[in-house]
């Protein structure tokens, strides 16, 4: 049997620096297609040991240069957008072009080149603020953003084309937290865990929003599951992936008990949003369930903080999609 070609775009970003080392791990054939905007071209450089991995810098908007790394590909994994809603607000166009409008062409073509499986990164932010207790898949998407109204209506593009043939799956990941060679830390977990360790303050908006949060391993492991898991369960499936659904409160005590930080100091602004992910279908349907927790994010961070493997963590922009973007405009 041959082996199957996995293009994963948006692959050198945050979740894809995780999960391209797995998918090689698992002796899955590679194409990482990305800009590659915050520099980080040369730890993928140093995965391509064994001819398993191509790296192609272009722009998932030029459809002939997608068309021609698809061919020969088995699977899709799409993970590249303008990510979080600071970022997509800061140049609303930008992100629609890249987010939305190269979304349905992108899969056309998927499906014209013989993709058998196509998984889509969605967000568990479609569902905006519930007073559910459990969020789960059948709730009404109610987004709140146009970063995550955009996320929702590709979701209903892409089951518009699935058939027995065209595999389509949609994850919608809780927020990732945690340490990849792409480092965020724009991200409630990776924000609070940097102010702790480098700015000797954990400072937190209300605190008692619910946050569903999932380490990045895990995350990339889910990725894994689905390509790994039966086609007539998946197929035309939508499932939320979270590890825990903490409050911004908990998560601020967690980050305390870890970097022996006790100056947390809480101020009131107008984010509403909150809501408590269940992610007991994945679970149920394929048997995947995370094995590590918020707290293992934070220990991971920790060490790497106290090795001082980041550059200037509280103001470098390479670790800020939205600051990063703003001083390094593209179109």
């Amino acid at each position: 049997m041959n082996r199957r070609k996995v293009l994963v775009t948006g692959g050198a970003g945050f979740v894809g620096m995780a999960l391209v080392p797995l998918l090689l791990k698992n002796n899955f054939e590679v194409i990482v297609y990305d800009l590659c905007w915050f520099g980080n071209i040369e730890y993928l450089k140093k995965l391509q040991t064994n001819n398993n991995l191509t790296i192609i810098k272009k722009d998932i908007r030029d459809l002939s240069s997608i068309k021609s790394a698809l061919t020969g590909c088995t699977d899709v994994i799409h993970l590249a957008c303008i990510s979080n809603d600071p970022s997509f607000d800061l140049n609303p166009d930008l992100g629609k072009s890249i987010n939305y409008n190269c979304f349905e062409p992108i899969v056309k073509i998927s499906k014209e080149v013989g993709i058998k499986r196509f998984i889509y990164a969605s967000s568990s932010s479609v569902y905006g603020v519930k007073k559910e207790k459990n969020v789960t898949e059948d709730l009404l998407k109610e987004p709140l953003t146009d970063y995550s109204n955009y996320k929702s209506l590709c979701e209903d593009i892409l089951l518009k084309y699935q058939e027995d043939n065209f595999i389509c799956t949609i994850l919608r990941p809780a927020t990732v937290c945690g340490y990849s060679p792409r480092q965020r830390l724009d991200v409630v977990v990776n924000i609070l865990t940097n102010h702790a360790f480098n700015n000797n303050q954990i400072k937190i908006y209300n605190g008692e929003q619910l946050r569903p949060n999932i380490h990045i391993d895990d995350m990339a492991s889910a990725y894994l599951h689905i390509l790994n898991s039966p086609e007539n369960i998946i197929n035309g499936k939508i499932y939320n992936v979270g590890g825990e659904n903490l409050s911004i409160s908990e998560i601020a005590q967690q980050v305390s008990e870890v970097s022996g930080v006790n100056n947390i100091v809480i101020e009131k602004n107008d984010d509403i949003r909150s809501y408590h992910i269940s992610s007991k279908k994945i679970e149920d349907e394929l048997g995947f369930k995370p094995n590590k927790r918020v707290r293992d994010a934070i220990e991971d961070l920790a060490q790497k903080f106290t090795n001082n493997d980041f550059k200037n963590p509280l103001t470098n922009p390479i670790y800020n999609n939205m600051k990063f973007l703003k001083q390094n405009p593209v179109s």
